[in-house]
């Protein structure tokens, strides 16, 4: 039976485009990351991107196959992007995207889940403290 995860994403912005961090949760463990410049809606991808590179390392690769990750996030645009119900015009989404769906593969399965705000708040805190240490 797969082992289940739950992953908590966020990406911040200061200027949009700006310098920009990521805020990942993994199972109760807080990640964090400068990520350089880009959009929010870019940073939003990188946190996505961060989370499941960090899950791959900190379970390893085979392992992960086995695991079933649920990502919450509180941005409309990224969940609704990867469940396909929108379209992705923008040319540097549709890399990031690529990127995040190339990475998903690696696990037995994946959910996306969008949560309002107020529950993802210990990501969101971890995206600013990113962006904090520069400033």
């Amino acid at each position: 039976m797969p082992r289940k995860i739950i992953i908590y994403t966020d990406g911040a912005s200061r200027g949009n485009p700006g310098p920009s961090g990521v805020g990942v949760v993994i199972d109760g463990k807080e990640y964090f990351e400068f990520i350089g410049q880009g959009t929010n809606n870019e940073a939003e991808y990188q946190a996505l991107i961060f989370a499941f590179k960090k899950a791959k390392a900190l379970f390893g690769k085979k392992a992960a196959k086995n695991i079933e990750a649920e990502v919450r996030s509180d941005s409309e645009l990224l969940i609704k992007q990867l469940k396909g119900e929108y379209k992705i015009m923008e040319p540097r989404i549709q890399q990031l995207f690529l990127e995040a769906w190339n990475l998903k593969i690696d696990f037995a399965g994946v959910k996306f889940v969008l949560i309002p705000r107020e529950e993802n708040k210990k990501a969101d805190k971890l995206a600013n403290q990113a962006l904090d240490r520069l400033f």
